[in-house]
């Protein structure tokens, strides 16, 4: 383990090269992800099935030898354990049944983490297989971002019903916060018991809340996670990715404690390199740089290497790799960034 690299930044070592993993590297721009997906069936099935889940996970490391494999899942299976009947639409995305105030107070934990033995069993399978350098990421999402799809029944562009939600119904919304912090912690101490090194809290829609909101459904559920689980295990290493949040990722490492902060494409380089001065970041070239290639990729790499290159810093795209980015654009990605203070 002690090897690990992103284990080793994460611990605050600033390492040359910076290690390298991408967000969704497992995923539709791969041929042979799209031919294993087609084998499981529906989405839902290929996160379930520990032996696809493995394979789908492992391709891009195989492909690439990237320093971190992420669990092959979804941030919707909570809400898929807590029976919200979740479905995946292609070219639709996720659905399910909308909860209310009095669903939310129907809410029990006891089905979530029985439902969720096949995750456990794909992230040992993976550290069984993955080579020994390579850290396993768990993840899951965070509340407010989990909570958004339960609450509107889909994806929306702003999460308009989430945020209205929370204003005409606060108590109910501070309680579905509340008991996702909770099960979500369960969810992650289970990860790391079945051998994931570390765990990464994904609140995708953090964006779109205001400086009040964001404190309520994004600073303090998080920080709410991550102090369960370090109750359990102390030495367990999170990296929390709280995407659009700009200017309030100021103090978003303090008050969480996440001993990692991920950065989307829009932070700016100067700002993350203060936020830096704090501990290790992530993150942030821009997916669609992967799929432009050429020197729209060069250039974006290498800003990020001269501004973040000499701390603690994990590489990775501002959000996860698309369905259009080309495979050999992730080779010349990988080897830039491997390059990176290598003497010529």
């Amino acid at each position: 383990m002690s090897e690990r690299s992103v284990l080793k930044v994460l611990n605050g070592e600033a390492l040359t090269p910076p290690p390298i993993w991408l967000m969704r590297q497992a995923g539709r721009y791969l041929p042979e992800y799209r031919e294993t997906r087609k084998a499981a069936g529906s989405f839902l099935d290929l996160c379930y099935n520990p032996e696809l889940a493995t394979e789908v996970t492992l391709q891009p490391i195989r492909r690439f030898d990237l320093d971190a494999a992420i669990l092959f899942s979804d941030i919707l299976v909570i809400p898929d354990a807590l029976n919200r009947n979740v479905t995946f639409t292609e070219g639709k995305g996720p659905a399910m049944h909308p909860i209310d105030p009095a669903g939310i107070s129907a809410l029990k934990p006891d089905n979530i983490l029985p439902h969720l033995a096949p995750v456990f069993e794909t992230v040992t399978k993976l550290r069984r297989e993955l080579p020994s350098k390579t850290t396993l990421l768990g993840f899951c999402g965070a509340p407010w971002t989990v909570a958004t799809y339960m609450i509107a029944g889909h994806g929306t562009p702003d999460q308009a019903p989430a945020r209205l939600f929370g204003y005409q119904h606060p108590e109910a919304m501070e309680k579905l916060l509340s008991f996702l912090a909770e099960v979500s912690a369960d969810y992650l101490v289970a990860q790391l018991d079945a051998g994931a090194d570390a765990v990464q809290i994904f609140d995708s829609w953090a964006g779109v809340l205001g400086e009040k909101e964001f404190e309520d459904y994004a600073v303090k559920p998080v920080a709410r996670i991550i102090a369960s689980v370090r109750a359990r295990r102390p030495n367990a290493k999170i990296i929390a990715f709280a995407k659009g949040a700009g200017i309030l990722l100021k103090d978003y490492r303090q008050k969480t404690k996440a001993d990692a902060i991920g950065l989307d494409w829009s932070v700016p380089l100067s700002f993350a390199r203060d936020l830096q001065k704090d501990g290790p970041v992530q993150g942030n070239l821009d997916p669609m740089r992967m799929v432009a290639g050429g020197k729209a990729l060069e250039d974006g790499i290498d800003a990020i290497l001269d501004c973040l290159g000499a701390g603690p810093l994990i590489f990775n795209l501002g959000h996860g790799i698309t369905p259009q980015a080309d495979p050999e654009n992730v080779a010349r990605l990988v080897s830039r960034v491997r390059s990176y203070g290598v003497a010529k």
